[in-house]
């Protein structure tokens, strides 16, 4: 797959794309995409015939919202369910970092988006079917599943990140919002003390590839370009943009080119956010000059929209900042890490969920410690719950059980104060001073000085329910629940019982 027109075919040979003919970019668009996100499995749903719009003019919605989907996103597989993706991505970060200096993007000399080229104050970006996503947006939001590029003035490093922006002054500008703390901010701030502006360019349709890297941390000093081209194990294709000189998507569907002057500002917001909350900036924020508009012939605009979960990016987040955070635990030597992740319910930031095997006192503490500081983990994380091996760190009610069977409130809640939080946290009352956020570690193993003697658990071993299942197998037929894990050893049998998990 080459560009998103290529994904879209693939995942419509998986039976996992539905076309939406009709819809309103005025709030119905948001809708349905909402409604879709709550079945059981979310289709990528294509937009088309949009009102106001010609045909051909389209948007995206759902695309990494799916095992199956983010499999073929990152060339992984397209059978794989939940659990195999959890297990595929495992490791997979710190492969993608170690390798990403070996997949340098490839500059080529021309691509698909310069079919249409619009210069200066005749871009328009609203002849593109930009949605009012939500029913008390403050505008429509362009810049949900974009990709913003920017680069450092001192090391050249490109940083890819996805920030969300309102189209302003009727579709002539959008606004920017970098969050703090983020490469693309440290970039921006960079250029602005040095000339008051800061070169910019913005794709706002590829391969949701693209997406997935930009909205999530990537280690610092490793560009996402070269990071995208590691997890699909070839470089990725660019153009030198003609004017910032930074090197745009070849795949792209629409991309604006310019600058971001640091003191041209207007209001933005509200707008639904990731955290289930509208938020919105109560000072002026900055507003893209642009100076070149490219787009492709039937453009394909990629919306994400974020909202109360589950939403159109959470289920990608989780799958894929989970697998971050493990690694991140074994690359700083936390032993015996058996799993994490980061829940839905907190957009796949706020909770997260840390399974170890216990070797000795202080581990359990260690691992929460580390995992919510580390840098895929470092921004807004709110609870940190370190589990046992037999819990089933992605089972929340099965982390819910061990918080109120293995946790002393006393004892085993631990606070770290004044972490890197987030203005779109509704908790955040000044938004004026700094956006720090307080955290708490939850210890829910079993006390490690009782560990032996701590009480067995209730339920059936693993190789017992195994029998069963398969003498009954015609009983449970149509039952959908994973069966306990063959990778169970028999020494950890004698001290574990995993049982059924998620039925």
């Amino acid at each position: 797959m080459r560009d998103l027109r290529e994904w879209l075919s693939a995942v419509d040979e998986l039976g996992e794309l539905q076309r939406v003919d009709g819809a309103d970019w005025d709030l119905e668009i948001g809708g349905i995409s909402e409604l879709n996100y709550r079945r059981r499995r979310p289709a990528a749903l294509l937009f088309d015939h949009i009102k106001g719009y010609p045909p051909g003019y389209r948007v995206l919605t759902g695309a990494v919202a799916s095992p199956r989907r983010i499999g073929a996103t990152l060339r992984m597989g397209t059978d794989l369910t939940d659990r195999e993706l959890v297990e595929a991505l495992r490791g997979k970060p710190l492969e993608w970092e170690r390798t990403a200096p070996e997949f340098e993007p490839v500059e080529v000399e021309t691509a698909p988006l310069f079919e249409n080229v619009i210069e200066g104050l005749d871009a328009d970006l609203l002849r593109f079917p930009v949605p009012r996503w939500h029913e008390h947006d403050g505008g429509r939001y362009i810049g949900t599943g974009c990709m913003v590029l920017t680069c450092d003035p001192e090391t050249g490093i490109v940083n890819g990140g996805a920030y969300r922006m309102m189209v302003q002054q009727d579709g002539r500008t959008a606004s920017v919002m970098p969050v703090p703390g983020k490469h693309g901010h440290q970039h921006i701030t960079k250029w602005w003390d040095r000339q008051g502006r800061a070169p910019i360019a913005i794709s706002f349709g590829h391969d949701p590839l693209l997406f997935m890297v930009a909205a999530t941390e990537v280690p610092t000093d490793v560009c996402e370009l070269n990071y995208a081209g590691a997890m699909i194990g070839r470089p990725l294709e660019v153009v030198r943009g003609p004017v910032t000189g930074l090197p745009l998507p070849a795949s792209s569907e629409i991309v604006i080119e310019g600058w971001l002057p640091k003191d041209n500002r207007a209001p933005e917001g509200p707008f639904g956010e990731w955290t289930g909350y509208y938020s919105g900036s109560t000072q002026p924020i900055p507003l893209v000059d642009i100076q070149r508009l490219y787009f492709r012939n039937d453009p394909i605009l990629l919306g994400s929209p974020p909202s109360k979960p589950p939403h159109d990016y959470s289920y990608m987040r989780a799958a894929l900042k989970s697998a971050m955070i493990q690694d991140a635990l074994v690359k700083a030597g936390i032993p015996e890490v058996r799993g994490v992740w980061a829940h839905e319910c907190g957009g796949g930031r706020m909770l997260l969920a840390v399974s170890i095997k216990q070797r000795y006192c202080g581990h359990s503490r260690q691992a929460g410690y580390v995992a919510a500081q580390c840098q895929p983990a470092a921004y807004m994380v709110r609870y940190v719950i370190v589990v046992d091996e037999d819990i089933d760190p992605t089972n929340l009610e099965d982390v819910m059980w061990a918080v109120c069977t293995r946790s002393d409130p006393g004892e085993d809640i631990d606070i770290m104060r004044k972490s890197w939080g987030s203005r779109a946290d509704p908790l955040l009352e000044n938004r004026q001073r700094p956006p720090y956020n307080t955290r708490a570690l939850i210890d829910a193993c079993k006390p490690f000085e009782r560990i032996r003697e701590f009480p067995r658990v209730a339920q059936a071993s693993p190789e017992f329910l195994r029998q069963v299942h398969e003498k009954w197998r015609e009983l449970f037929a149509d039952a959908r629940f994973p069966l306990p894990s063959e990778a169970l050893s028999s020494a950890e049998a004698d001290t574990v019982s995993q049982g059924l998990q998620g039925m």
